[in-house]
């Protein structure tokens, strides 16, 4: 289990802020996307732009495979815009 943190329009889309997930424990950052907008269908009009943070570091959606710890928290960071 993971803890999903959503910010900004992601949190908007998902209509919460956080919340933990069972996913297994080896899977990809595109895979680990699909099995979030599963639960949240709304969230995959932003696949294009989003961001993962997993143990606060950045990881862009792809093959990269990611080796997941219980209690491990992933960020779901959409584009923000500044000015």
């Amino acid at each position: 289990q993971v803890s999903v943190l959503y910010f900004a329009r992601s949190a908007e889309l998902a209509g919460l802020r956080c919340e933990t997930l069972s996913v297994p424990r080896e899977i990809t950052s595109l895979q680990l996307w699909e099995e979030i907008v599963k639960v949240h269908p709304r969230l995959a009009v932003i696949r294009d732009q989003v961001v993962f943070a997993v143990r606060q570091e950045y990881v862009l959606l792809g093959d990269q495979l990611l080796v997941l710890q219980p209690g491990d928290e992933v960020a779901i960071i959409p584009p923000i815009s500044g000015g």
